[in-house]
């Protein structure tokens, strides 16, 4: 009896990373046990970098955020603090806009909050 294998299953399978690879440099887009590692890699430092973004968006919000309430007299903690003392539940990413695109609309959020 011959011997069964499924082609067509494996070449698609290969096929399949390879696309992905497509555009990597040398072998790593056309030699499939290497474009297979390289890709494996790829795509855990893409799930890497999306937490990272998060991360990186908050801190750049705060920064903002500081940056407008320093000329107030107030740091970033202290507002932070008050804003929670009055019920005002905007985040930061709202808050670093309102900073950055409308500041007379931030200054009377400070100055509600003072």
């Amino acid at each position: 009896m011959p011997r069964s294998v499924n082609a067509v299953a494996s070449r698609a399978r290969r096929k399949k990373i390879l696309k992905q690879a497509k555009g990597f440099y040398g072998k790593r887009k056309n030699v499939y046990t290497v474009a297979k590692n390289v890709l494996e890699k790829g795509l855990q430092y893409k799930y890497v970098g999306r937490k990272l973004k998060k991360r990186e968006y908050r801190s750049l919000w705060i920064a903002r955020i500081n940056a407008a309430v320093r000329p107030e007299g107030l740091s970033y903690s202290v507002f932070m603090h008050k804003l929670s003392q009055a019920n005002i539940t905007l985040n930061r990413k709202v808050l670093a806009d309102l900073a950055m695109n409308e500041p007379e609309a931030f200054k009377a959020i400070v100055a509600k909050v003072k």
